[in-house]
């Protein structure tokens, strides 16, 4: 429908079933971003304008609903331009300075107190809490994307079986309290430059979560590579700046943020070979190495891991980690 008005231009989504258009007023002076989605349109497009306005609300950045046509699948928010800070810090040399703005920001993000918030429908919407048994929905795509990819059904059945008791088994030895704001998907290709300030943009599956997990996202992001001299610092930077309540309790959230990583990845895997598979979209293969790499990284010499390392170690060679997928 929205298709017809010439003073649309599309730009490229994300991983989700939105649209996106860049609408520009007559003199093509002002912008505002319209979004068009007919799947999970209660996701796309109420709560995901619900929890920019709490985004808003809590002064800090993110798109701001300008107008809704909810019946024709479609609203529109403010627009903050291309520039993501995917595209500043691959630019860049030192990218800790960037990474120390976006850490201050994501510890304000995490003081946001809000259970609830009204939708443009009047109805409130409660933020859910990061349960175990959603942390365990999410590194089931493993199960049900990634490995068929790569293996038998029957193969996939049995690895099964004895790798989700082992994930499951992890989980449960987190240590912090679900107590903070969760963005779910807080990485550079969600964070704008915008007049001088960092907007957020794709917060819909926003959760009251663990306080590590945010910054999981961003440290071990798979859209980017960095040293582990630089996720260091940041890890460090964050546990300098961040309240007392978690700055005490340093090992602890170590400890999670390594089961976090390693659950996030697990999901990454499943989620990009859903893209590739289920809707044909396949760039986000050539970064399954990576995820790898990440997963590898927060495993290995680490006991938590040992027994989950060396059984993905014999099942999952080398040669499938890095393998290169076709694209089309």
């Amino acid at each position: 429908m929205i298709l017809k008005y010439n003073n649309l231009k599309p730009i490229s989504g994300d991983a989700s079933y939105r649209i996106f258009f860049r609408k520009f007023d007559k003199e093509k002076k002002k912008s505002s971003i319209v979004i068009f989605s007919k799947k999970e349109k209660k996701k796309n497009l109420l709560i995901y304008s619900a929890i920019n306005h709490l985004i808003n609300k809590n002064n800090l950045l993110a798109p701001k609903l300008i107008s809704q046509n909810y019946k024709n699948n479609f609203i529109e928010v403010s627009d903050f331009g291309d520039l993501t800070f995917h595209k500043i810090l691959n630019t860049r040399k030192n990218k800790f300075n960037d990474y120390k703005k976006i850490v201050d920001l994501l510890i304000k993000f995490q003081k946001i107190k809000d259970q609830k918030i009204k939708n443009f429908n009047k109805k409130y919407y409660w933020i859910p809490k990061y349960s175990l048994n959603l942390l365990i929905k999410e590194s089931d795509l493993f199960f049900t994307w990634y490995l068929p990819l790569i293996l038998s059904k029957t193969k996939i059945r049995k690895i099964k079986n004895i790798l989700r008791p082992k994930l499951n088994i992890l989980y449960k030895k987190l240590k912090l309290k679900n107590d903070v704001f969760v963005h779910r998907d807080f990485h550079i290709s969600n964070l704008m430059r915008y007049k001088k300030k960092i907007a957020i943009i794709d917060a819909q599956d926003a959760v009251i979560g663990n306080p590590a997990y945010d910054l999981v996202s961003l440290v071990d992001d798979v859209r980017i590579k960095t040293s582990n001299s630089l996720k260091n610092k940041i890890l460090n930077y964050y546990l300098k700046k961040c309240p007392k309540k978690i700055s005490l309790k340093k090992k602890e959230f170590i400890h999670d943020f390594c089961i976090l990583s390693v659950q996030r990845n697990f999901k990454i895997l499943g989620i990009f070979s859903r893209l590739f598979k289920r809707d044909k979209k396949g760039n986000y293969l050539k970064l399954l190495p990576y995820t790898w790499k990440l997963l590898n990284l927060r495993m290995k010499n680490n006991k938590n891991f040992n027994n989950l390392f060396n059984y993905l170690d014999k099942i999952i060679s080398v040669q499938i980690r890095d393998k290169k997928f076709n694209e089309s």
